[in-house]
C-alpha cells in the first residue's frame, strides 16, 4: 500500500478535519486525521493491518502491543495478519500499565502499534512498558506518522503507511488561538 492509496482512504472516509485541535500531545494543529473513521469499517482496518503487517514481517513479530484506546483496532488487525497474539496497555492514574492480566515473556519479540504519532508520547510509554517486563521491542508501527522525524523510540524501528507533515504549534504560539478560532479535543487521552 502506498502513502497516496492511504491519504486517498483517509478523503474517501472524510477523515482528515480542518480547524484547530487539540491534540493528545498537548500541541495545537490546524488539521486531525481521525483513523477511528478508517477503522469503522472492518475491511479499511483489515487491509490497514495487512499493509502494516508486511511491512514487518521480517521482525518475526510474536505479540503485538497497544496503547488503548488509539491503538486498539489498528494493533489488533495487525496481529491478526501477522497470526500472533495481541495485548494493549491503558492509564492508570495516568501511569500506562499492562492490566487485565495480560504478559510478556522476558525476549518475547514485540511489535507496538498505533494509529497516528506527533510526538510519539503513547508509543514511547508502551516501548518503556514492554521493555520493564523484558521484552524485546522489534519496531513500532502506525498508520500516521505526522512526528515530522522527531520520533525516535530509542533505537527502535519506526514503521509507517503515511508520514505527513502537518504544522504543530504550542499554546502559547498558536496562531489560531490568537485568531480566538474555537479548540476542539477529538482524541481519548485527558
Amino acid at each position: 500500500m502506498r502513502s497516496d492509496d492511504v491519504l486517498q482512504l483517509f478523503r474517501e472516509k472524510n477523515a482528515i478535519h480542518d480547524g484547530h485541535f487539540l491534540l493528545s500531545s498537548g500541541l495545537h494543529s490546524p488539521k486531525y486525521m481521525q483513523t477511528a473513521l478508517l477503522c469503522q469499517y472492518p475491511d479499511t482496518a483489515e487491509t490497514l493491518g495487512k499493509a502494516l503487517a508486511d511491512k514487518v514481517k521480517k521482525f518475526n513479530v510474536e505479540c503485538v502491543i497497544a496503547p488503548a484506546v488509539g491503538g486498539l483496532v489498528i494493533g489488533h488487525e495487525i496481529a491478526r495478519a501477522l497470526g500472533v497474539r495481541f495485548i494493549f496497555t491503558e492509564r492508570v492514574d495516568g501511569k500506562m500499565e499492562l492490566r487485565r492480566g495480560f504478559e510478556i515473556k522476558p525476549g518475547e519479540k514485540v511489535l507496538v502499534a498505533d494509529s497516528v504519532i506527533t510526538t510519539g508520547g503513547s508509543p514511547f510509554e508502551v516501548v518503556s512498558v514492554a521493555k520493564a517486563k523484558g521484552a524485546d521491542v522489534v519496531g513500532c508501527a502506525v498508520i500516521v506518522d505526522r512526528s515530522n522525524g522527531q520520533f525516535k523510540p530509542n533505537g527502535v524501528p519506526m514503521i509507517s503507511l503515511l508520514q505527513i507533515n502537518i504544522e504543530t504549534f504550542t499554546p502559547a504560539n498558536c496562531p489560531m488561538c490568537k485568531d480566538k478560532i474555537p479548540i476542539v479535543k477529538p482524541g481519548s487521552r485527558k
